[in-house]
């Protein structure tokens, strides 16, 4: 992975004036950046050529953004998505996070915050563990290889997304603790928890158990903590 700076970032808006002032903005700042207006074409770029980042805008004129973020996550692709949304909707933004975002910033945005989220989310995808030794975390029957950013259990890869690996290590580094999503938020999305909606821990919780749970609906090994967060059972 090349310093942030160089990632590509794959853009997928249908608004030429939206699309052209982000691809400025962002070309500015070093970053390789790619514009599609369909979501079909974004996918298919995607898939062949495995950008750094996706910038995914929810409507667009082959289908919704959620839809093709969550196919996006069915083919296996892991890298970040940050999702933009039309209006300060909250049920906007927690669909998106079910399907499979990152992030999301709501239009009309400025360029310092989007920059701001995009190198959160590289650092948090790229930065903390590529030049880590080797070595494993386990929980349980999974194993978390730091160097590679990716979880397994008995060999069959677990596909997590860049965040929801920060959060289960985050987790196996403190086993059998409890911690607040104020605690949560600030180590995984190295961000300030006032920026950040907590509900982002809720469903990206629930997005982990989907893929470490044997059975989602009763976790044993992500436990709820009523009144504090969550723990690790050990």
């Amino acid at each position: 992975m090349p310093e942030n700076q160089n990632a590509h970032i794959l853009i997928i808006e249908d608004d030429p004036g939206i699309a052209t002032s982000l691809r400025s903005g962002l070309e500015r700042e070093g970053f390789q950046v790619t514009w599609k207006d369909h979501g079909e074409e974004g996918i298919a770029f995607a898939q062949k050529h495995a950008p750094d980042l996706i910038i995914l805008d929810v409507r667009l004129p082959d289908g919704s953004g959620f839809d093709f973020c969550r196919r996006m996550r069915t083919l296996k692709l892991t890298q970040p998505i940050l999702m933009l949304t039309i209006r300060d909707d909250e049920m906007d933004k927690v669909l998106g996070l079910e399907m499979g975002a990152d992030d999301y910033v709501t239009k009309p945005f400025g360029i310092r915050e989007l920059l701001s989220r995009i190198r959160a989310l590289l650092r948090r995808a790229y930065g903390d563990y590529s030049s880590t030794s080797s070595d494993l975390l386990y929980v349980r029957d999974i194993a978390l290889d730091l160097s590679q950013g990716r979880a397994t259990r008995v060999d069959r890869n677990l596909n997590l997304t860049p965040t929801e690996f920060r959060l289960l290590v985050y987790l196996a580094q403190h086993p059998g603790q409890a911690l607040n999503r104020t605690q949560i938020l600030e180590a995984v999305w190295n961000m300030d928890a006032n920026l950040m909606d907590e509900r982002v821990v809720n469903v990206h919780i629930r997005r982990l158990r989907e893929k470490i749970e044997l059975d989602s609906s009763k976790p044993d090994l992500l436990l709820t903590v009523p009144g504090i967060g969550y723990r690790l059972a050990i």
